[in-house]
């Protein structure tokens, strides 16, 4: 737990600061929260439809249960919203859809989640003198200009031609008929909305752009805490298919190339965040880590091999299955084709830096997938084969269910 006073960038006391978390159940949010939490005195209204990632947060008697509030409702239809929003002095909204599956299938809800819901929360910090922190995303850089280039032009390794600014890079989006970037046209507009809630109306903002946060508690396992028919994203979809001992399906043959940062990396730049508004107010923040890049190909083979570490069983005879994006997503799929954040803006504000290395970011997440799932997978596989039918029914009654890690709240902290 947080203990004495705590100091900004500039050697200042940090005055306890009452934050309205919108999204506090996710995965951002239940991490956030945690940081919040073990390492400060502020408190926080956390909102979301569900509480399930910091119930370990909500317990009675715990030293920060005065600290922290959870409310189950979805923002867009609850009057509360305003309530708290004025009472905060800080709102954090990280609210959205933002799984490339559900951009192609559900197109309307995506706009709907990342723009629409949004505009209300900027407006009501606008009107009430709040300070927002919005998370934005990488996708709305789109395609990099080296994507246009020939293959074998070497201006294709210039990174004037890929490496992503925030005051600088040009957004370039497929066409309309293509719903992948329904997620980052959105995303962009909201980023256009809070820029002129601040020039016309005084709005303190910090928007964050995240560069693929992976860690601990990402998305679900699908039949498991999740959807059985659910697509999340690449890292749990890899993780699915390892626990169930399936080759790890490569769309396009995983040509793109991304960058990881460690989650709780990740935390600790939002944190210079919310304490230092004099350094954060006004800033787009790119966050993520350039040296931890890999084409989806490269992550793919890299986890079958940590995986197999942590889990002792053997690497499968086909780790890996090319699998085309109409048959994995179907119509309307596009891909970005590289994302390279640049890290300048951030490093001169608030002096951040990743640290966490993709082998070990790695590592950590597959032992917390392989304890935390590993039995409910194979209870569930049984299942299907003795039974589909009473496979299904136990998946809607709850019979099946991830297994619960016992360890002690300050020893996650350590080991995540």
């Amino acid at each position: 737990m947080a203990g004495g006073i705590r100091l900004d960038l500039d050697g200042r006391p940090v005055a306890p600061l009452k934050i309205c978390m919108i999204g506090a159940g996710g995965f951002i949010g239940s991490h956030l929260c945690e940081a919040l939490m073990w390492e400060t005195h502020h408190t926080v209204i956390a909102i979301d439809v569900s509480g399930d990632k910091i119930e370990h947060l909500l317990k009675e008697g715990s030293p920060w249960s005065d600290r922290i509030s959870f409310h189950a409702f979805n923002i867009r239809h609850d009057s509360r919203l305003e309530t708290f929003i004025r009472v905060a002095d800080l709102t954090i909204n990280l609210a959205a859809i933002c799984t490339p599956a559900d951009y192609n299938t559900r197109p309307l809800d995506t706009i709907h989640s990342n723009f629409v819901d949004a505009l209300p929360v900027v407006r009501m910090c606008a009107d009430y003198n709040k300070r927002l922190i919005h998370f934005s995303t990488c996708e709305v850089y789109g395609k990099t200009l080296a994507n246009f280039l020939p293959r074998d032009s070497l201006a294709r390794q210039d990174p004037r031609y890929f490496v992503l600014k925030e005051d600088q890079t040009p957004y370039i989006y497929g066409p309309v008929e293509l719903q992948r970037w329904s997620y980052a046209c959105a995303k962009q507009l909201i980023e256009r909305v809070i820029y002129g809630e601040s020039m016309e109306n005084g709005l303190q903002f910090t928007i964050v752009r995240p560069f693929n946060w992976i860690g601990p508690r990402m998305d679900f396992i699908p039949g498991i805490d999740g959807p059985s028919d659910g697509v999340p994203r690449v890292l749990a979809c890899f993780s699915t298919n390892l626990l169930r001992g399936e080759p790890l399906k490569l769309v396009d043959g995983g040509r793109s190339q991304r960058t990881f940062v460690y989650i709780k990396d990740a935390i600790k730049a939002v944190m210079l965040m919310i304490e230092n508004p004099e350094r954060a107010n006004g800033h787009i923040f790119n966050v993520g880590n350039p040296k931890n890049e890999a084409t989806i190909r490269e992550l793919a083979e890299m986890m079958v091999d940590v995986y197999s570490r942590v889990s002792g069983e053997p690497i499968p005879e086909t780790p890996m299955l090319d699998i085309s994006s109409q048959a994995f997503y179907g119509e309307g799929y596009d891909d970005s084709d590289r994302r390279i954040p640049d890290m300048v803006i951030i490093q001169r504000q608030l002096g951040w830096e990743p640290q966490t290395p993709l082998p070990d970011l790695l590592e950590i997440t597959l032992k917390h997938q392989y304890l935390t799932y590993a039995a409910a997978v194979k209870a569930s596989m049984a299942a299907e084969r003795a039974d589909p039918v009473t496979q299904v029914a136990q998946m809607h009654s709850g019979l099946v269910t991830k297994t619960a890690v016992s360890v002690p709240v300050k020893a996650v902290a350590m080991e995540f």
